[in-house]
């Protein structure tokens, strides 16, 4: 992958971030709930900081990072993608977010097994890890909302 192609995908990974945080924003106003509301705005203020991240990255004035590996149990595949709704019960809403989650770090594990630079290849498997532990977040959150009994 050359810097140009580089770029490319840097642009298309701030343009989701961009797309997340404002997802997160809309769903944070729309929700009643004070803890929904509150997970939610912090959520987008997170993907707000990855935008910037990427923009850093992107112009190679951020180049040691790295975010921890989390367990990946599994829970979004259980789960089947929600329709977005401004009416959705705050399970389906944090289901949807953690589908949302998933498809980023699948997308970033994708680029970083198709990388053949070193570089390129850690950036992408950090952003993957950093979008696992959005999703690791996510299914915890789900569990706790979806099957309240359990707690």
């Amino acid at each position: 992958m050359d810097a140009k192609e580089f770029g490319q995908i840097m642009d298309m990974a701030i343009a989701a971030e961009i797309e997340a945080f404002e997802f997160y924003t809309e769903v944070a106003a729309a929700v009643t709930d004070a803890n929904m509301k509150r997970v939610f705005s912090e959520l987008a203020e997170e993907e707000s900081g990855h935008k910037v991240s990427l923009e850093r990255i992107k112009n190679k004035e951020l180049q040691n990072f790295s975010f921890p590996a989390v367990t990946d149990y599994g829970i979004s595949d259980t789960v089947e993608t929600p329709p977005l709704s401004m009416k959705m019960k705050p399970a389906d809403a944090i289901a949807l977010a953690m589908k949302k989650e998933e498809e980023a770090m699948k997308m970033y594990t994708g680029l970083a097994n198709a990388a053949s630079d070193a570089e390129q290849k850690n950036v992408f498997t950090s952003l993957a890890r950093m979008e696992a532990g959005h999703k690791a977040k996510m299914e915890d959150l789900y569990n706790q909302t979806a099957f309240p009994e359990v707690w």
